[in-house]
């Protein structure tokens, strides 16, 4: 059984998220935020994003969040640095954005850490430093921040910028799916089926990516459905390993589309139809699946289109 984990390391949010609950009407917050108040400043941006009793603007927006940022507002400068890493209302700037996280994360916002993490990773805006990425990722984990959880859980999986733990993964894996984090609980899954950092169990990891599966993440999805294949974990049934199968293959997922194709083709848990698994094994083909391409020549099919 083909087990996916995720490789892709870190995942910034990229949203602004105004403190609502201190949200006044657009005409006192203009008036106070013209007055220079910090957190009409910041407020008064979210109004522009939102188009709430206003035209939306993001440069208006940026604008706002920009002289609450220069006042020290950490909420304005995690919003100003997304602007600049998406170039939502401001010329695009991985620079700009890092540096505006870099004050918010110093304020102890746990998104920017988050975000401050992900630019390190990748080398975006800052120079690439996996010690610097597990250090900001850890201060927005610690807080609670599922996101960091997940990163900080992938950087002790493959030994980047700390010393490679499969037990330091699981427990940071754990943390982040306990709150409903789908990567995690994907993970988590397939540390158990390996029995990485944990007494492997193929209950707990079925229990697992059914949770990940269930909010549809394709590669728990494709997992899951070969778990109920070979009954582990659960009770086994092909039809219904079929049926998650189909739901990755929609999303994209090429082992899953290839699987379609085969199941398909031979009527094995569905109803037979050649047509469908060409069209499954064609998905798969464009991807790259070898074995969707070698079933295709078999039917003297080179065209995926």
């Amino acid at each position: 059984m083909k087990r996916i984990i995720e490789l892709s390391l870190f995942f910034a949010l990229f949203m602004g998220q105004a403190a609502k609950a201190q949200m006044e009407p657009f005409g006192i917050t203009l008036t106070k935020a013209q007055a220079g108040d910090p957190i009409a400043q910041c407020n008064l941006g979210e109004y522009y994003v939102s188009g709430t009793d206003v035209e939306p603007s993001p440069t208006e927006a940026t604008k706002w969040w920009r002289k609450s940022a220069e006042q020290g507002n950490p909420l304005a400068q995690y919003n100003l640095g997304v602007s600049y890493f998406t170039g939502n209302g401001v010329e695009q700037s991985y620079t700009e954005a890092a540096k505006w996280w870099r004050k918010a994360a110093e304020q102890g916002d746990a998104m920017a850490q988050a975000n401050l993490g992900s630019c390190y990773s990748k080398g975006e805006g800052v120079e690439q430093s996996y010690e610097e990425a597990v250090k900001w990722s850890r201060k927005a984990a610690e807080q609670g921040y599922d996101e960091a959880q997940f990163n900080v859980g992938t950087c002790y999986a493959h030994g980047l910028g700390v010393p490679q733990s499969l037990t330091e993964a699981v427990k940071w894996y754990l943390l982040a799916a306990e709150q409903g984090y789908a990567n995690a609980q994907n993970n988590l899954g397939v540390c158990y089926t390996e029995g990485y950092g944990v007494t492997q169990s193929w209950a707990e990891a079925a229990k697992w990516f059914l949770l990940a599966a269930e909010q549809g993440k394709p590669e728990a999805q494709f997992n899951l459905g070969n778990c109920f294949l070979h009954g582990r974990g659960v009770t086994k049934s092909t039809i219904v390993a079929v049926q998650w199968w189909r739901k990755a293959a929609e999303q994209g997922h090429a082992d899953a589309q290839n699987n379609m194709g085969y199941y398909l083709y031979n009527g094995i848990g569905v109803e037979k139809s050649k047509d469908e698994a060409i069209k499954w094994w064609k998905k798969a083909a464009k991807q790259g699946r070898e074995n969707a391409i070698d079933a295709l020549k078999k039917l003297g099919i080179s065209d995926y289109d």
